[in-house]
């Protein structure tokens, strides 16, 4: 295999073979970085653990196992979704430059910039769903009818919640990036989001309601920004589209 594979220009014709071949090298690299990231957390692993068990209660951070194979499956399924999250930025720059060539050139710029965007974005969404969204959640669950139950945190059940709630705020904090996507490819105008933004702060709010975070508290948190988020994404849409608009068509370029 030659390294990284070429990226093929907009218009640049490919057999089906070499675009097969062009694929099955990009998910190489992807998995690659997925791999090389999976043998840095997993040496790290005792560490985030610690940091994953931090918003349980003092005396309920050492979650329980129930089976002699349970502690290593666990550490290894929370090391490989912790490397999935490490090496997102190049398994998003591998999809972006294989669906590239489908993007007209002038465009291509723009659209690598909504891949980084994307990328800071998911990370924000990740920290914004550990330090703000985890700690009621976890407090209003491991409280709730604490009279009537022996509570104890199972740490396969409890490391599946925390990465499904981190998970979700992440790609929740997506929204900017599809919108301006949308925008960018000419399938909505700025007009078109500032006229239907009722419906859309709408859609927020039931996005923010379904994320999962059971309590009042997390639901108002997880609502909040996702709001913010689109309303930032209807400015960012209404500065770039003049700009995007008055780029020179294809035809020009070819000119």
């Amino acid at each position: 295999m030659r390294g990284f594979p070429r990226r093929l220009r907009h218009g640049e014709e490919a057999t089906l073979v070499e675009h097969l071949g062009e694929l099955r090298t990009r998910l190489i690299v992807a998995l690659g970085a997925i791999a090389a990231a999976f043998i840095v957390t997993y040496v790290f692993h005792g560490h985030l653990l610690h940091w994953l068990n931090r918003p349980l209660p003092p005396h309920l951070r050492k979650p329980v196992t129930f089976s002699p194979i349970e502690p290593f499956t666990t550490s290894i399924w929370v090391s490989l979704w912790a490397a999935f999250l490490l090496a997102l930025p190049i398994v998003f720059w591998q999809l972006w430059a294989f669906l590239a060539p489908a993007v007209e050139e002038h465009r291509q710029r723009s659209m690598a910039m909504l891949v980084g965007f994307a990328t800071l974005l998911g990370l924000g969404g990740v920290a914004f769903g550990y330090y703000v969204i985890l700690p009621p959640a976890i407090h209003f669950l491991t409280n709730y009818d604490s009279a009537h139950y022996d509570i104890l945190i199972r740490a396969r059940d409890y490391y599946r919640f925390v990465s499904f709630v981190l998970l979700g705020v992440a790609l929740a904090f997506e929204v900017p990036v599809f919108v301006l996507a949308l925008v960018r490819l000419r399938i909505l105008t700025a007009k078109q989001l500032r006229r239907t933004w009722r419906m859309g702060i709408f859609v927020m709010t039931v996005i923010g309601v379904l994320l999962p975070g059971v309590d009042p508290v997390s639901t108002i948190l997880s609502v909040i920004p996702l709001v913010g988020l689109y309303l930032l994404s209807i400015a960012l849409a209404a500065f770039f589209e003049p700009r995007w608009r008055s780029e020179p068509s294809t035809a020009t370029v070819a000119e």
